[in-house]
Parts: structure tokens; sequence; C-alpha cells
């Protein structure tokens, strides 16, 4: 009888050390998830707003879709200008001069060979733009885009891409956590996004993400 009460002292025991543990392990364990899919979050979402910037640069709006944004990545191009010879150069500028020319020669190059730079994307990479890393092409970005007119009456084109926490945090593993997470008082207060976001359909603010 002895033995048998101190084994299940020894399970309560055990039982006991592993809940404490699994206490202090699972925040320190989610934290290190959470940091490691908020970067490749932001990693892709930096590149659909450099994309969205290409766009705007182009056709003066923001694109809502997706597939217009691919497309434009991967089968448009831009304008670039470059100088025809050193403006030190006071023979060639001279010659130029005199052909009636400008020192200034138009170019057009593939939008995606040249906006993401330093960096190159494969076109397989582009094509994955709506999709949030980390979540098997199952969750998408939310993407919106318009214009708003300004408390000065000007007319701007704004847009906004987002990917809330509980789309790509672990919410089986970590379901307190993402709660805690997205119930934060700082969320809740100020009213701040529980995700990734940039831009905002509200107003213009130059694309800020959330994340900087």
């Amino acid at each position: 009888m002895k033995k048998i009460v101190q084994l299940i002292l020894a399970l309560v025991i055990v039982g006991l050390v592993y809940v404490i543990y699994d206490q202090i392990s699972t925040p320190i364990r989610f934290e290190r998830v959470q940091k490691a899919k908020e970067a490749a979050v932001i990693e892709r979402i930096k590149d659909i707003r450099t994309a969205e910037r290409a766009y705007k640069s182009k056709y003066q709006r923001f694109t809502g879709s997706f597939d217009t944004l691919i497309n434009f990545v991967l089968n448009d191009s831009i304008e670039g200008q470059r100088r025809i010879v050193d403006e030190d150069d006071s023979v060639a500028m001279a010659q130029l001069k005199k052909a009636g020319k400008k020192n200034i020669e138009v170019f057009s190059v593939a939008v995606i060979d040249t906006i993401f730079a330093p960096k190159r994307l494969t076109p397989e990479q582009v094509k994955n733009f709506r999709y949030i890393p980390g979540t098997d092409k199952k969750a998408e970005f939310t993407i919106a885009a318009g214009m708003v007119t300004t408390e000065s009456k000007v007319v701007v084109p704004v847009v906004e891409v987002k990917a809330p926490y509980v789309k790509f945090l672990d919410t089986v593993a970590f379901r307190q956590e993402v709660i805690n997470l997205v119930k934060a008082p700082e969320v809740v207060t100020y009213n701040k996004y529980p995700g990734i976001k940039f831009g905002s359909m509200e107003g213009a603010n130059n694309e800020a993400g959330n994340w900087e």
C-alpha cells in the first residue's frame, strides 16, 4: 500500500513539473514562432508594397486586385531616363546641341527586372503574392484600393494590404497566446490592427507598415 501511495505521489509530482514547465516554455516557444512567422509575412508584404508603388507610379492609382498586380509585375514595363553623354564632355554636348537633341534617353525595362533591386524575384514568387507565407496557400492577404478626399479636398489614391494574426499563427498549439495577442490592451485601447498590414483605406499614410 505504501509503495502504491509513493508511486501515485511520484506521478503527481511528474505531472506538476510538466504543467509548470509547459506554462513557462509555451510563451517562450510562441514568441520564437511568432517572430519567425512575422518576418516571413513582412518580407512578402514589403514586396507587395513595392509592386503597388510601382503600379501607382505608372497608372496614378493603386490596384485592389492581386491578379492585376501580378500581371503588372510579370508582363508590364516601366520607363526610365538616362544621360546620353557625360555633361562635362563639352564636345559631345556641343554635338548633341547641334543635332537638336537633348541629353536624355528614354528606355523601357521589365517591371520584374528593376523594382525589387537589388533583390530579384522569380515569376513563381510573384505569383504567390496573394498567399500569406506559412499557410500552405490556404490563407490570402486582404487587399483593397481606392480614392479618398483629404481635408483639403484633394483626391488621393490609397491602398491597404493586411494579414491578421489568426490567419498565420498556430491557433491550436498556441490558442491562448494568440487570444492574448489579439486582445492586448494596446490593440484594444488604441485600435491597433491585430496582424501585419501596410497602408490605410481611411486616408493617405505613405503606405506605412505597422511593423515599422
